[in-house]
């Protein structure tokens, strides 16, 4: 480890972390308390990362506490927090010295010398913990922040001893540039954003930026499936490998994929046109198995054996809401997904194309007023996949709507293409209800999207 860049940041003796229930925050609270800093924070909600962290000797408020703010060194707050907020506020009135998330992060990834970023529109959260289990059953002891709860690490962050940081590297406006990685994956390049970004261009020449941070000894894995991505390493200075579903010419790449009844993958992987070994998935879909080649080609290039690989990925069943099996009412299979993007539910729908069901229910709420607006069209053909299509209302996160989108606006979408093909109903509880009356023996449930539409499958086997 980087001792004085450590040393920079354990001399705040008391860190408060406004929104500290998040998925990146906790996974800072850890570290930070691992070095010895006293941790506190707040958070608007009690929940299982809450719980944990309490459980880990962390004080947690739900709701504000300005008063234990005064006591701090230094408050971080997370993207979410809006400049007026009480605690923000009591920590400027007291000079106390604050800072955002993702630039906190990045002064964390440069106390390590090697900072791993697992960075793409699509896939992140999947091909970090492909990788952290990789790492972990090899015995490198890595640090860990994924953006699900992964369950082999019983949460969504581990604090190891090494020098080793494997994280989730977000392009959302542009929060990856503040990270100092000695290696990067990038998994694609895709629309998504485009709130912040714009345009595509735009999009495509932050990752530009992001490979430009690689030092010369660093690594660049790049997916050579896609073009945004290969054109990258002109912009690199480290060394890159590449990885392909279907070209012979890339360093690594996959052959005779089949899959079994539960759509897990079972290949052939060539690493520079030398067999490397059969890899076996306990994950669903095609886009698995390219995840998961990203995953082989970055653990190879760092040492580690077939054997750790294939045992590694042979044992990930998947991150939570990653196409994750919620269980069943009356011999319909109920299943969850985070997909929020047309390109994420064209995946899972391809993946569901392996399982063995009768027919399919997408339950689909979408994410963000700006998403749904510029992507209207691509959704409603990326829907037009499953059988049954029941949409709910959006899911604000962090927007107001001021684009005049609805919900209703992308059932007539649907159905303009093939008619009485989507429903919309609004409240949980009854499309729990509906589903219940009207899904059959051997149908597929899926609820898909970023938001709260994961209660929905819950409220079924209730």
């Amino acid at each position: 480890m980087d001792i004085s860049n450590l040393e920079n940041i354990i001399k705040y003796k008391h860190i408060h972390m406004i929104g500290i229930g998040g998925v990146s925050m906790s996974g800072i609270a850890e570290i930070l308390h691992n070095w010895g800093v006293v941790v506190t924070g707040s958070d608007a909600n009690q929940s299982e990362i809450t719980e944990k962290l309490e459980k880990n000797g962390i004080v947690v408020s739900i709701g504000h506490n300005t008063e234990i703010v005064k006591n701090a060194n230094l408050v971080v707050y997370s993207a979410a927090i809006s400049p007026d907020d009480p605690e923000l506020v009591v920590a400027k009135e007291n000079n106390i010295p604050t800072v955002e998330r993702c630039d906190f992060v990045g002064y964390i990834t440069r106390v390590y010398h090697n900072t791993i970023g697992i960075s793409g529109t699509h896939g992140k959260t999947t091909t970090t913990s492909m990788v952290s289990l990789c790492f972990i059953e090899s015995g490198f002891d890595p640090t860990i922040q994924v953006g699900a709860i992964l369950k082999q690490i019983d949460g969504n962050y581990r604090v190891g001893n090494s020098d080793y940081f494997i994280l989730e590297a977000c392009e959302y406006v542009e929060s990856f540039l503040k990270f100092s990685t000695k290696s990067e994956v990038i998994l694609n390049i895709d629309n998504d954003h485009l709130d912040y970004f714009k345009t595509f261009e735009n999009i495509k020449n932050a990752f530009i930026k992001y490979v430009k941070i690689l030092p010369k000894d660093g690594l660049l894995v790049v997916n050579a499936d896609d073009e945004n991505c290969l054109d990258l390493r002109e912009y690199c200075i480290a060394r890159s490998v590449t990885y392909s579903l279907t070209d012979t010419k890339s360093n690594y790449y996959a052959r005779s994929i089949t899959f079994d009844n539960n759509g897990f993958a079972k290949f052939d992987v060539f690493h520079n046109g030398c067999y490397f070994g059969e890899i076996k998935l306990s994950v669903p879909g095609i886009h698995n198995v390219s995840n998961a080649l990203a995953c082989i080609a970055l653990c190879t290039e760092y040492g580690i054996s077939r054997a750790h690989i294939k045992s590694a990925l042979s044992k990930f069943t998947g991150a939570h809401r990653r196409f994750e099996y919620i269980g069943q009412y009356n011999n319909v299979s109920i299943f969850d997904d985070y997909a929020h993007h047309p390109t994420e539910i064209i995946a899972t729908a391809e993946a569901m194309k392996n399982k063995e069901y009768n027919k399919s229910w997408a339950i689909f709420q979408p994410h963000t007023y700006s998403r749904t607006v510029n992507l209207l069209d691509d959704f409603a053909n990326a829907l037009l996949k499953f059988d049954n299509i029941i949409i709910t209302d959006i899911y604000a996160a962090r927007e107001k709507n001021t684009y005049g989108i609805t919900s209703e606006i992308l059932v007539n979408k649907i159905n303009e293409l093939a008619p009485d093909k989507a429903i919309y109903i609004s409240d949980f509880g009854n499309i729990s209800h509906y589903l219940k009356q009207n899904a059959q023996d051997d149908d597929i449930i899926i609820t898909i999207g970023a938001g709260t539409v994961e209660k929905v499958g819950k409220m079924i086997i209730s």
